[in-house]
């Protein structure tokens, strides 16, 4: 499309030819910038992604509650229901899916810290805990530590491919990260990084906004754009060209999250699921987690907004809430499910749709900043292919064992490093006690073990069993020091 003739046809056509209103004052440069610009956007598909964003915004936002039911109970395992002999068959089945190099893990790491006081990617963020890892360092030695257990059980030297989704901004600080820190051991071979994808903001009547007088106004599409750019960017087929069957899919805040996590791959795997959703207990009816539900015969999230308090608050015989199972954002996907949705059902995903104050150019080519909302941002969320699932699975696990989001500053009291770190601290600390080891204190106990020498507090009792320990205590591998951000203790 690089004759310019062609572009004013095309603009024309979708009401988008102000894009071209100051082509007469731009540099040859610029000139192709904007056309490169254009080229990438695909105007025909961002456009009729508006209509339908602009179409949901005026509809009646209905509550759900008489089209809702909860999971059924065949399709809803849970950690604290299931006898250990089971969940060591799951756990099992799982090493075994790694040591095929069946297993690979989608990290969603698009997100800044910039409510965290950073202006780096959330990943590279410490919380202060004695080691300075960072969370990508701490995934990273997780899965190190889980390639070593499957190999232990199976006797096959496995390996787990980590796919890692960042944005435009945080692509090349990552990247450089990752290289400084010699991939935290990891082969860098199985390190794939990629960009998410963009897409236009849009004014309230349907007019793309422009940046620079030669530049469009982008945003990125949200987690929900993973299947687009795993598509546009050909993570797919390498995917399939490395025979990889499973894959965990999470967010990076989660700085208890258990990557690959052997058990839920089990459990999906065992389950014939094609989609699964890890899920907690909303500690309340009113806790800002969306749940996952069936509505009309499909799977999805519900956000607390689309029922009424009512419903929310329902509860089963045992006393448990009946729409408890809140979605964290950590979910299991077949490849061949991932390819069904980049390539048959992505355009149908719904939109969301976020009001903001865009910056755009005028009609005399300054740049404003406007004082209220003036446009829309459009995005789409990893969970929304529910829906387009035969046979999705729920499982549900214990919050202070998998779930601690980092959200905010250390102020806000909740998601926050402060919490984020104390949550490191208790689980590590029952670790140590339920390996048969103690502390000589009653106050807060500080306590870090390494992902490289336990993944989840299996074969510490041969190095804590019978002894008492001070605080603050780190037990760390022989092999990570080189890699450590920071000082250990």
């Amino acid at each position: 499309m690089s004759d310019i003739s062609e572009i004013k046809s095309l603009l024309l056509k979708h009401d988008q030819a102000h894009i071209l209103r100051f082509w007469d004052r731009l540099s040859d440069n610029e000139r192709e910038e904007l056309c490169q610009d254009v080229r990438e956007t695909n105007i025909p598909e961002v456009c009729s992604y508006f209509k339908r964003a602009s179409d949901s915004m005026t509809d009646s936002q209905e509550k759900l509650d008489d089209r809702l039911k909860p999971i059924p109970s065949h399709l809803y395992g849970a950690v604290s229901r299931t006898p250990a002999e089971l969940l060591a068959t799951y756990e099992h089945e799982g090493l075994l899916q790694i040591s095929e190099g069946r297993v690979g893990v989608l990290l969603m790491a698009g997100g800044q810290g910039t409510r965290l006081g950073s202006s780096n990617p959330k990943g590279m963020y410490d919380v202060g805990l004695p080691s300075h890892k960072s969370l990508y360092q701490i995934q990273a030695e997780r899965i190190r530590r889980l390639t070593r257990l499957a190999k232990e059980k199976t006797g096959k030297e496995g390996r787990i491919t980590w796919i890692i989704m960042t944005s435009e901004h945080t692509m090349e600080p990552t990247l450089n990260f990752f290289q400084k820190h010699k991939y935290f051991g990891l082969d860098k071979n199985d390190v794939i990084l990629f960009e998410q994808g963009l897409l236009p903001c849009f004014t309230f009547d349907g007019k793309i906004i422009l940046d620079k007088q030669h530049k469009i106004s982008r945003a990125p599409d949200g987690n929900g754009g993973l299947y687009r750019a795993l598509r546009d960017r050909k993570i797919l087929d390498e995917i399939e060209n490395r025979g990889i069957q499973y894959l965990h899919a999470h967010s990076v805040d989660n700085i208890l999250v258990k990557v690959a996590d052997p058990v839920f791959i089990g459990y999906c795997v065992k389950k014939g699921a094609d989609c699964a959703a890890k899920v907690v207990q909303k500690s309340s009816p009113t806790e800002a987690l969306g749940v996952v539900c069936n509505v009309d015969g499909k799977y999805q999230v519900v956000e607390y907004s689309e029922i009424t308090l009512k419903t929310a608050e329902m509860r089963n015989n045992d006393g448990s809430l009946t729409f408890r199972a809140g979605n964290i954002c950590n979910h299991f996907f077949t490849a061949d499910f991932l390819k069904k949705i980049a390539n048959k059902h992505e355009r149908e995903l719904k939109l969301h749709v976020a009001k903001k104050k865009i910056p755009y150019v005028d009609c005399d080519g300054n740049l404003c900043i406007p004082e209220k909302p003036n446009g829309i941002k459009m995005e789409k969320f990893v969970f929304d292919v529910f829906p387009f699932s035969s046979n999705l699975v729920v499982w549900e696990v214990n919050r202070e064992d998998e779930f601690s989001a980092l959200k905010n500053a250390d102020s806000a009291g909740k998601d926050c490093p402060s919490t984020a770190r104390n949550d490191i601290y208790s689980l590590h600390e029952r670790f140590i006690r339920e390996a048969g080891g103690d502390f000589s204190c009653n106050e807060t106990i500080v306590c870090e073990i390494s992902p490289l020498v336990s993944y989840a507090g299996e074969g510490l009792e041969k190095v804590v069993g019978g002894q008492v320990f001070k605080s603050p205590l780190h037990l760390k591998s022989d092999d990570e020091n080189c890699f450590t951000n920071g000082n250990s203790h």
